[in-house]
């Protein structure tokens, strides 16, 4: 299997994780919390969270040169399911036509205190 770790200076990390991972033709891309690049403020309004971690993760995507149509599948991990319907309609605008498969979750906690956080995987083929 060929491995290949994928950083992106612009993002954060927080811990002894990659920010994605490249194996096989398949880019598997780290849950991404709402953190704004620029400042590294947390993002507290639902609808502008959900908008910055889509945001953060096709700036990944567009380091590896693929776009979000090359995403597969995503999970969505929210604080408070009442999130679920502004949620989506951010996530219609990134995903207007033919949308990845997904889960969406409801927990306890999120990392820093963030509302939202998504995982996807992505395909070069």
């Amino acid at each position: 299997m060929n491995k290949i770790i994928i950083a992106v200076d612009k993002l954060p990390v927080f811990g002894p994780y990659s920010t994605a991972v490249e194996a096989d033709g398949f880019i598997f891309i780290s849950g991404q919390i709402p953190i704004e690049p620029a400042t590294g403020e947390m993002i507290q309004d639902i609808k502008k969270a959900a908008r910055q971690v889509l945001a953060n993760i096709q700036t990944i995507l567009q380091t590896t040169g693929l776009k979000m149509t090359n995403i597969v599948k995503t999970t969505i991990f929210l604080k408070n399911m009442d999130d679920f319907t502004p949620v989506n309609e951010i996530y219609a605008e990134f995903f207007p036509q033919e949308p990845p498969a997904r889960s969406t979750i409801e927990v306890s906690a999120l990392p820093k205190g963030a509302l939202i956080e998504i995982e996807a995987i992505a395909t070069r083929k």
